[in-house]
């Protein structure tokens, strides 16, 4: 199984973290599948590939509560609604 996580990197106090599709056996800072998002808490900035994330998502990966918050907020799961609706026509 596949799921949306963050990988940290950084020093001490100054942490940032990859958001990364990885399997879940791996740790934390194992290897990942395929990097998909920037997350950086101290300076408030997010980048996102968003097509990334929805290709993981349809094949049935599981963000985790973070990546969750982080994606709803940037409305990945808004254009995962829309791409569902439009392709049931």
């Amino acid at each position: 199984m596949v799921k949306l996580r963050l990988k940290r990197y950084g020093r001490k106090q100054r942490a940032f973290y990859r958001i990364v599709a990885i399997d879940v056996r791996a740790r934390r800072e194992g290897r990942a599948l395929q990097k998909v998002g920037f997350y950086d808490p101290i300076n408030n900035q997010t980048h996102l590939n968003v097509r990334t994330i929805l290709y993981f998502l349809e094949q049935g990966a599981q963000p985790t509560g973070t990546v969750h918050d982080i994606s709803k907020k940037a409305g990945v799961f808004g254009e995962l609604l829309l791409k569902q609706r439009t392709s049931h026509f």
